[in-house]
C-alpha cells in the first residue's frame, strides 16, 4: 500500500470516470510526473493527473458546427481545469522528492491493481 494512504474513493473514482485509453494518459501523466518532475505520490498527484486527464477529455470533444453552448463549456470547463492544475502543480513543486521514488512506483502499482 502506498505510504501516503490514499483514500479509496480516489480509486474508484479514477476506475469509474476514466475509459482505458484516460486511464493509461493518467498513469503516463503520473509516470511523467514522479520520474521526470521529482513529484510526490498522494492526493495532490492525483488530483493533478486527474485534472489533465479531464482537460485531455475536453480537448477531443469537437463541437460540431456552430453549437455555441456546448463551445461555452468547453472553454470555461477549460478554464476551471487549467486553474486547478496550475493549484496543484505548484503544491506539488513546493514538495518535490528529494529521496528515493518508491513512493511513486507504489502509486502507480496501486492503481495498476
Amino acid at each position: 500500500m502506498i505510504e501516503t494512504h490514499l483514500r479509496k474513493e480516489l480509486k474508484e473514482k479514477f476506475i469509474i470516470d476514466f475509459s482505458p485509453s484516460e486511464k493509461l494518459y493518467f498513469l503516463t501523466k503520473a509516470k511523467e510526473a514522479i520520474l521526470i518532475k521529482g513529484y510526490r505520490a498522494g492526493e495532490d498527484l492525483f488530483h493533478y493527473c486527474y485534472f489533465l486527464t479531464l482537460r485531455d477529455r475536453f480537448r477531443k470533444v469537437s463541437t460540431f458546427k456552430d453549437e455555441g453552448f456546448l463551445r461555452f463549456l468547453l472553454v470555461e470547463g477549460t478554464k476551471d481545469l487549467d486553474e486547478a492544475i496550475k493549484l496543484y502543480e505548484e503544491k506539488l513543486e513546493k514538495n518535490k522528492l528529494n529521496e528515493t521514488k518508491i513512493e511513486g512506483y507504489r502509486f502507480l502499482e496501486y492503481f495498476l491493481e
